[in-house]
């Protein structure tokens, strides 16, 4: 029998931002069947950020006030480094793989430096990885990268590494040795109905609790599907889709079978006892009506309340009534823009807002709570555009309204455009879809857009009649400060109810 090979994972992640990753709940157990021990370091409760995820979604109305402290949730009052440094001491990890975003690339870095004199290598995959791998495999504390799906070559990575035998040519990475980078090819992309269970064993018990309109409920998450069909610019999925194409690696959009799913649901229901189901889609109505009513009928012996997400595109009175019945509790859409034109040339995003309007009032119809999100700041907008979206927004009624920021991700259309216009420097940092990145374009600015941002729900909720106030509350002065508390008073009053 080989000696035990061990694997720490690093997971570098936005403060409070409690969705559980699915890479690591698969990565986990693809080591684990492969007779692998896995231990994670998660950084979602250290305090490193003046504000947390979560609270400030709290503070600009897109969540209602809530406590983790009825979950015992709660922030770890030790020293990040120092926890990190002690496990690796304590563990003594064979292979250390660290996941990166672009939000938490700066994160991971510090992590890894406080780790370097560990004399094991590390691995780096990720979304951030496939887009960047030149920045990521020029730091000096990174010894391999991942680029695409890691399920089967992390697992080859290690049976190679417990054998010590050559792994310099295992598809997928890329690998540092003497002096050179040796980039091989990548693999044909994974049968997702053929990967073992999701694993969430790695992560403390509590990160399944996740805020929803205003309480906190246990939440397993499960992967529909992989990749996305439509072609929208601010999201790296398309690229992905013409990246394995283009590399001979298969169709990225992939969809589970319908009795893998349940399969899986019903194991894990049965293991982790949840009270809510998120179901992991891109686009979860992107799918035949007959597929979504099989779905419905092997659904109920689950049962569980459940939220997804879809674009409004998708939406048809047959999929709603569906939903009801199986108990679907929220739905979330994408609203992005309000402008029919800007969103189908900008954001390729192409359908009308009749069409768009017309599906959230079937939603209503069937009495099911939905979440809509909006994006504001892309290149070349102007306050008149925002309005655009605000209006939209007038004539809806979700139960949540979120107001993101746009962020320019490397392997995105609009970041390309953003750097070829100058709106953007190849080294300018983003920080999460709250707050982005400042792009130096002419027809907006920064602190207007973080103003309307944080006067969004109010323009989209309240009276014409005191848009006056609003808008006085869009500034970060005294002023401004006081009126936006005076109303977001008056905002929770009346829709947190």
């Amino acid at each position: 029998m080989p000696d035990k090979f061990k694997v720490l994972f690093i997971y570098p992640n936005t403060e409070m931002a409690t969705l559980v990753p699915i890479n690591l709940s698969l990565l986990a157990p693809c080591l684990k069947e492969a007779g692998f021990e896995v231990q994670l370091f998660d950084t979602t409760y250290y305090k490193w950020e003046e504000v947390n995820f979560e609270q400030k979604k709290v503070e600009l109305l897109q969540l209602r006030p809530f406590s983790y402290e009825e979950k015992g949730v709660s922030y770890k009052e030790s020293d990040m480094y120092h926890d990190l440094s002690m496990m690796v001491a304590d563990y003594r990890p064979d292979l250390i793989g660290i996941t990166l975003v672009e939000d938490t690339f700066e994160l991971g870095m510090s992590l890894l430096e406080h780790i370097k004199d560990y004399p094991q290598p590390v691995i780096a995959g990720g979304v951030f990885v496939t887009f960047s791998p030149e920045d990521v495999i020029n730091n000096d504390n990174i010894d391999i990268i991942c680029l695409g799906e890691g399920e089967e070559a992390l697992v080859e990575l290690c049976r190679k590494m417990r054998g010590n035998e050559d792994y310099s040519t295992v598809p997928n990475l890329w690998i540092k040795k003497n002096g050179t980078v040796i980039k091989n090819d990548m693999r044909r992309l994974t049968d997702i109905n053929k990967l073992p269970f999701i694993d969430y064993d790695i992560f403390d018990e509590k990160r399944l609790y996740r805020p929803m309109y205003g309480k906190v409920y246990k939440m397993i998450h499960v992967e529909m599907d992989r990749g996305c069909p439509y072609d929208c610019t601010y999201c790296e999925a398309p690229q992905l889709r013409r990246l394995f194409k283009d590399k001979g690696c298969g169709a990225y959009y992939r969809r589970k079978k319908v009795d893998r799913v349940i399969e899986e649901l019903d194991f894990l229901v049965q293991k982790y006892r949840p009270d809510y189901i998120n179901f992991n889609a891109e686009s979860f109505l992107a799918k035949p009506e007959a597929e979504l009513q099989d779905f419905a009928e092997k659904y109920k012996k689950i049962g569980l309340p459940f939220w997804c997400q879809s674009r409004p595109d998708t939406v048809t009175e047959g999929k709603v009534k569906i939903l009801k019945e199986m108990n679907c509790q929220n739905l979330q859409f994408g609203i992005e823009h309000g402008n029919e034109k800007f969103r189908a040339k900008v954001l390729h995003r192409n359908y009308t807002n009749k069409k768009m309007l017309d599906a959230f009032k079937i939603v209503e119809k069937y009495g099911i709570a939905y979440t809509v999100n909006n994006i504001i700041g892309f290149p070349d907008e102007t306050r008149e555009l925002v309005f655009d979206t605000i209006n939209i927004n007038r004539q809806i009624h979700p139960a949540t309204t979120n107001v993101y920021l746009f962020t320019p991700y490397k392997g995105t259309e609009l970041y390309r455009y953003c750097i070829d216009k100058g709106y953007l420097d190849k080294n300018d940092k983003v920080h999460q879809v709250l707050d982005a990145v400042p792009l130096k374009m002419d027809s907006i600015s920064y602190e207007e857009l973080k103003g309307l941002q944080r006067t969004f729900p109010l323009y989209a909720r309240m009276s014409e009649s005191i848009y006056p106030q609003i808008k006085i509350a869009e500034k970060f002065d005294e002023e401004g400060n006081n009126m936006y508390e005076n109303l977001k008073k008056i905002y929770q009053a009346n829709h947190f109810k």
